[in-house]
């Protein structure tokens, strides 16, 4: 499939995830639609539980679907799928963790971290070209060869990422959710990592899923941003235009939320609370539809609803 020249990599069609069990499920995610194209960046963005990693998760087939289909290159990859296609899609989609204390094996050396994906799937040939992998790899991420012997504690936040980074990135992925990659780093450290999966990018010709809930970092990587709230993704444009124009009220509110680095400015700003309740009309009789606002620009609402987001 292509829209505007671009090739679509992968495509989420209407998911809905869900824990429990049957006689109480809770809903992580409802009813979630939208497409990557092949090379950028889609940030997907919202605060804590509303339900982004867990999308990532089940992309990459660790949480499963409880309705809706995922498309990978036109082939449907949520539910059941045969041993050779579950091989290709670990090769083609990686991911990188959040938390790079937590994520690497305390007990293992870098090697072995680095090449496990190596070794699950048994495509390195030789003993000698593994470790020629390993070394490129930690190379791509700016570590020393010689760091394959020693262990995680070793490290520090940072470099313990570019580890995580380097393991994903051995197995020569297409597609790359990268999980709040930078949330659990020093800030002096966040711009190392943003500029070198920004340059990996490029050179490899990946395409990411950044998840995130801090909108100014994934202004600086993202081609174009979902905002996502309750399980529910309520708007979704390109970058700038998302921005300049935001139309749904949760949106509006986590702009407000940006830090400003001129203190007088800061000191003055209004942070808009977002109150469902004051916002939404007539849900009952007119539930909320994803429209297209304007060419490009989608957002969650219902009639009234969009008359007055595009009236402002």
């Amino acid at each position: 499939m292509t829209l505007n020249n671009k090739e679509t990599l992968l495509e989420v069609k209407n998911l809905r995830v869900e824990f429990g069990n049957k006689n109480k499920n809770f809903v992580a995610v409802n009813d979630v639609s939208f497409d990557i194209y092949k090379g950028e960046t889609f940030g997907l963005v919202g605060e804590s539980g509303s339900g982004k990693t867990t999308i990532g998760r089940a992309i990459i087939r660790i949480n499963p679907a409880a309705s809706g289909e995922i498309i990978y290159k036109g082939q449907k990859i949520s539910g059941k799928i045969s041993r050779d296609q579950d091989k290709e899609l670990t090769r083609k989609i990686q991911m990188i963790f959040q938390d790079p204390m937590a994520s690497l094996n305390e007990r293992a050396k870098v090697d072995y971290i680095v090449s496990e994906g190596l070794y699950n799937l048994k495509n390195y040939g030789t003993e000698e070209n593994r470790k020629k992998m390993v070394e490129q790899a930690l190379l791509d991420v700016g570590l020393l060869p010689e760091f394959a012997s020693r262990f995680p504690h070793e490290f520090s936040g940072g470099q313990r990422q570019r580890i995580g980074i380097a393991r994903a990135l051995i197995m020569e992925p297409e597609l790359v959710i990268a999980d709040e990659p930078i949330s659990a780093l020093d800030v002096s450290i966040r711009a190392q990592v943003i500029n070198l999966l920004a340059a990996l990018q490029k050179k490899k010709g990946l395409t990411y899923l950044f998840v995130a809930h801090d909108l100014s970092v994934v202004r600086f990587i993202s081609d174009r941003i979902a905002v996502i709230h309750k399980g529910k993704i309520v708007e979704l444009a390109e970058t700038e235009i998302l921005f300049a124009n935001p139309m749904h009220p949760y949106t509006k509110s986590l702009l407000s939320a940006i830090p400003t680095p001129n203190p007088r400015v800061e000191r003055n700003k209004k942070i808009e609370v977002y109150d469902p309740g004051k916002y939404h009309y007539d849900y009952d009789k007119n539930p909320p539809e994803w429209v297209e606002a304007e060419p490009g620009h989608f957002v969650l609402a219902n009639e009234r609803e969009l008359k007055e987001y595009k009236s402002k």
